[in-house]
């Protein structure tokens, strides 16, 4: 129905990757990672991130500011490791899952947890979930600026002699977080959001006990 409020769980979700440092990334590195953040949530999808300092912090302010949602991924077990051991933030968030797995595991978790990936200006911990997501075939977009981080990807990709339909570069957030809303919605093709609704649900599992699967 025209005007319906969309419901949750058929919300795009696009994980935020990039440096918990931003000391090597430039002065404009604010800007970009608060204006990839807000259009994020402007363009109507969640905001999934590492649950860290940094770029990902940016733009998980800068998303909320905007009226979105965002989702962390701790490395750590519990909310007091994510404190006091990891040195991590609870702001912006409306939700942090702990997974306890540090911060390669919780890489993977984060990047499967999304139906895109885009990365801004990043270090080693960047290029894992970089190379995680290439790997899974997700779109994958990365932030063309005046950091190193576009142009090491491009010479991965260049080197690895593999190629990615789904990986895109481009210097406008807005652009970027539009190519990867285009790109998730193709992906997800038109059985997209079949069971919007328990209706829905119900209809298409005619015959089977629905209530017990729900």
């Amino acid at each position: 129905m025209e005007g319906e409020k969309k419901h949750q769980h058929l919300k795009l979700k696009i994980a935020v990757s990039g440096a918990a440092d931003t000391a090597h990334c430039g002065e404009n590195v604010y800007q970009l990672g608060s204006d990839l953040g807000r259009e994020v949530a402007e363009q109507g999808a969640i905001l999934i991130d590492g649950a860290t300092t940094g770029f990902p912090f940016l733009a998980a302010k800068a998303a909320k500011e905007a009226g979105g949602v965002v989702i962390g991924i701790s490395p750590a077990a519990t909310e007091r490791e994510h404190v006091e051991l990891y040195k991590l933030p609870l702001d912006f968030h409306d939700l942090i899952i702990y997974t306890g797995f540090g911060y390669s595991g919780r890489n993977v978790f984060m990047t499967r947890a999304a139906d895109a990936v885009v990365v801004g200006c990043g270090r080693i911990g960047t290029v894992n979930e970089f190379t995680v997501a290439f790997e899974d075939g997700k779109p994958l977009g990365v932030l063309e600026a005046d950091w190193p981080t576009d142009g090491v990807f491009k010479l991965m990709v260049e080197k690895s002699n593999r190629t990615n339909e789904k990986l895109v570069f481009d210097p406008s957030p807005k652009t970027l977080i539009t190519k990867m809303i285009e790109l998730i919605e193709k992906d997800k093709g038109e059985n997209y959001g079949v069971y919007a609704t328990p209706e829905k649900f119900y209809k298409e599992c005619e015959g089977v006990d629905c209530k017990v699967i729900l």
